[in-house]
């Protein structure tokens, strides 16, 4: 697949990237404790019965306020803190320093993966970075077909030295034992690494780019990219990517701003400071089992962390352009990707206590803890308020719960209409909103439902593998779990005297509509 500018340009992104900016911490910090205690205080004011039920529950939307305070702050000060623009690399600078291209593989689709480091080495050596860089492919891919299928793909690029391609026979560590093997092996040989995953694509501009940031920063330890969504093959993966174009460019300044020097790993699509990483690539083995203990699964935010610890600087670039990768395009190879994920935040309420670490790394260690629990939490609520067990006699905090939640997609639009230069574009901008808010509102409580199944087998004590073949030997039809929990909902608020129903419409009809949806949403892109 040949790669281009235009098609890692999402419409309407700038080419700048961010500074942080002054003050923008103590701004987040401010505007997620004034929204959470908005929404916390109308909630108790809103409790006509006090009991240990409605304290619990009390505390529990506290939580889950928090949370969705951060988010909404994180758009406002992306929409309203002061833009530096960020300097690219000067027209014919060339690098001091050397780069390895790291595209870790395993198992996915290899064609594809050399369609394009074809494509990137022609174009390292048109822009010049050819004598500066150097592609690894460094596969854990098992099973005879699958290797002699990515042997075959590879081929053609070793033998032309586009790339080096080594493939481990014991996958000790997964991918940051891959990467660490490297270290070990090749590291000395090269001043900084950029990672990609084997669906990652970045432009030879944005890596130009990123080489020259790390090489003028000299106490920067990792430059995370923000990252586009490639053209997607279903509807469902059409939503995430027209999420990703609305929203994302918006919410990655605000987090850029309010982080700093204190930014987080995304685990791709990152450059990395060798000198740095060494220290941080030792990642401790968790006590006890799987599925909290074990090798971690999460591993980015604990290296993020662990460079912090070491007083290297962790930044984001929140730019889209020329960075970008693929995403689940049906709901339930979504789903199987996100239960790994919850897998391994969890483990992090292990690391919360890890000495050393800065405040703002635990932050986000805390932060990813919390985007799984709220799921469940969500539930919870639902089900204490609609059986009447928590009585509530105003719809003030549901009403403010949802502003919150919508706020960070209002502030992306009100900053894309205000850089679409055409009444047409901001109708295109308007329409592509409105189509995404509808969606993602119908897919959330089938999303609440499917999370919250992953926390509930995390806690029971199951380990999701990794990317494991393995089939469960039943599945239920797709979208049975979910419309069959809608139905439960809808005849415990019939039945009790809380007359919740109607508010609970918005929740229990994407529900009871699952099994249509999921297949609506898994078909073929128009």
């Amino acid at each position: 697949m040949a790669l281009s500018e235009h098609l890692l340009r999402p419409a309407g992104t700038p080419a700048a990237s961010w500074l942080p900016s002054p003050g923008a911490g103590t701004a987040f910090a401010a505007l997620t404790l004034a929204l959470a205690t908005l929404i916390t205080g109308a909630f108790a004011l809103s409790i006509s019965h006090w009991s240990p039920l409605a304290i619990a529950a009390l505390a529990l939307l506290a939580l889950n306020a928090a949370w969705v305070s951060g988010g909404a702050a994180t758009a406002l000060i992306g929409l309203l803190a002061p833009a530096r623009p960020m300097p690219s690399a000067p027209d014919h600078w060339t690098p001091s320093s050397r780069t390895a291209i790291l595209v870790l593989l395993c198992k996915e689709d290899p064609d594809a993966l050399a369609a394009y480091l074809r494509d990137l080495g022609a174009r390292l050596q048109r822009c010049g970075l050819d004598r500066a860089t150097a592609i690894f492919v460094l596969s854990d891919t098992s099973g005879e077909a699958l290797v002699a299928r990515e042997e075959a793909a590879m081929r053609a690029l070793i033998a032309d030295g586009t790339v080096t391609y080594r493939r481990r026979a014991l996958n000790t560590g997964r991918k940051p034992g891959n990467i660490a093997d490297w270290l070990d092996a090749q590291g000395a040989g090269f001043d900084h690494m950029l990672i990609l995953d084997a669906d990652s694509r970045m432009s030879c501009t944005r890596i130009r780019r990123l080489i020259h940031q790390i090489e003028t920063r000299p106490r920067t330890g990792l430059i995370q990219a923000g990252m586009a969504l490639i053209p997607a093959q279903s509807r469902f993966g059409q939503l995430q990517r027209n999420a990703v174009r609305l929203m994302s460019a918006n919410f990655g300044r605000g987090m850029a701003a309010w982080t700093g020097r204190n930014g987080n790993y995304w685990g791709h699509n990152a450059i990395i400071r060798i000198a740095a990483f060494r220290n941080a690539a030792r990642l401790p083995h968790l006590p006890g089992r799987a599925p909290f203990g074990g090798p971690l699964l999460s591993h980015d935010f604990i290296e993020a962390a662990f460079l912090r610890r070491d007083g290297w600087s962790v930044e984001l670039d929140p730019d889209l352009t020329g960075s970008a990768e693929d995403a689940p395009q049906t709901l339930d190879a979504f789903h199987r990707r996100d239960r790994r994920w919850c897998q391994g935040n969890l483990q992090h309420l292990l690391m919360l206590t890890a000495p050393g670490l800065h405040p703002v790394s635990r932050f986000h260690l805390a932060s990813g803890v919390v985007s799984y629990l709220a799921a469940p939490i969500w539930l919870l609520l639902v089900i204490l308020m609609a059986s009447g067990a928590v009585p509530v006699s105003s719809a003030l905090p549901f009403a403010l719960i949802a502003a919150v939640l919508l706020l960070p997609k209002l502030c992306a639009l009100v900053g894309r209409i205000a850089r679409d230069r055409t009444a047409r574009r901001r109708w295109i901008s308007l329409r592509a909103w409105t189509a995404e808010l509808i969606l993602s509102s119908l897919v959330a409580p089938i999303m609440m439902i499917r999370q919250t199944g992953s926390v509930l087998s995390v806690v029971s004590g199951r380990d999701c593998g990794w990317k494991s073949a393995r089939a469960p030997r039943w599945q239920p039809p797709r979208g049975l779990p979910e419309s069959s929990a809608g139905l439960a909902i809808a005849a415990l608020a019939s039945v009790s005297e809380a007359g919740a129903t109607l508010w609970l419409l918005p929740l229990i009809l994407p529900l009871l509509a699952a099994p249509l949806l999921v297949r609506l949403l898994d078909a073929p892109a128009r």
